[in-house]
């Protein structure tokens, strides 16, 4: 079959063994997988996986030990626990040391024409979303994770620093609350592609001297955003993180500890609840497509996804 590999590089093979499921995994065709900055980054190294990559997707189950998951079409989470650590067994398999990560730790992920996945990973898409629209389930579950870890009112001051994919999805979670929402980047005009949320914007240096807030979430996939997110948190504040870097971030902790700063991690969250909000039509999805390419093109897909100010790319398999 046809496969995007990552190994030194990104190449595509078009000779790539089929997936042998095990059990309790289905066999999905990809119909749709999108390009992220983890991605990216695993290109540089992070994770130092090989192996087919990709983690967003939609596809139809081929094969399966459900008989009603047959010719589904579905999104899935990508992580996989074993089910049986003393953290599984106290509820957070997600940070199961023994997980499968697909397209990012241990396992092959979508950018191929078919891949495996746990079946209690997958979710079923609404007949009422595109396979466009349903591609952006697993980042906007990432940006609902946020509100599933912190409070976050009317009362609050909240900056995003990142105007990318993941930033604009967030700014559309985020503005859902009422707070007073500033989303700060390089590239503030990219709001104008969101007519349904009234989301104040600015580039770093249009930011008013002394802007401070309470919650800052960093998004802008490098690491030097965290030394200018962790700028903008007001004393007490909390810090949250939505960047994986391939390159170690220095972080002055004493500063953190005289300001009393919370600092967050922040990942994977709940598709359920994704798939329930693109359902509404809160959440605009299609301005954040930059191009849409087919597998064989796959490592010009990458190429154009690399490119500064590059929305999400898509690859049609």
């Amino acid at each position: 079959m046809q496969a995007l590999v990552i190994n030194k590089g990104i190449h595509f093979d078009g000779k790539y063994p089929q997936p042998l499921p095990k059990p309790g995994e289905a066999v999905i065709k990809t119909l749709l997988g999108g390009i992220c900055a983890t991605d990216i980054e695993l290109l540089k190294g992070y994770a130092d996986f090989n192996g087919v990559a990709g983690h967003e997707f939609v596809g139809i189950v081929e094969q399966a030990d459900n008989p009603a998951l047959i010719g589904k079409r579905v999104v899935g989470e990508i992580n996989t626990p074993c089910n049986s650590c003393p953290t599984c067994n106290r509820g957070d398999g997600n940070h199961c040391p023994n997980r499968l990560a697909l397209g990012i730790r241990m396992q092959n992920g979508v950018f191929a024409e078919r891949f495996t996945l746990s079946q209690a990973n997958l979710h079923l898409v609404p007949d009422s979303l595109s396979d466009r629209q349903a591609l952006f389930t697993e980042p906007l579950a990432a940006a609902l994770e946020i509100l599933s870890q912190i409070h976050i009112g009317p009362k609050d001051s909240v900056a995003i620093l990142g105007d990318g994919k993941l930033g604009l999805l967030i700014a559309q979670v985020l503005a859902l609350t009422g707070c007073d929402l500033l989303l700060i980047g390089r590239h503030p005009e990219r709001l104008k592609l969101l007519t349904r949320q009234t989301v104040k914007a600015c580039s770093t240096d249009q930011l008013p001297k002394g802007y401070s807030a309470k919650i800052v979430v960093e998004c802008t996939g490098n690491s030097r955003g965290f030394a200018q997110a962790r700028k903008l948190v007001q004393p007490r504040g909390c810090l949250v993180l939505k960047s994986s870097y391939s390159e170690n971030c220095l972080v002055d902790l004493s500063s953190m500890v005289v300001d009393e700063i919370t600092l967050i991690g922040s990942r994977c969250g709940p598709f359920a609840a994704a798939l329930r909000l693109l359902e509404s039509g809160l959440i605009e999805t299609e301005p954040l497509i930059e191009a849409e390419f087919s597998l064989n093109q796959g490592v010009e897909a990458f190429e154009t996804a690399q490119q500064k100010g590059t929305m999400k790319v898509l690859l049609r398999c």
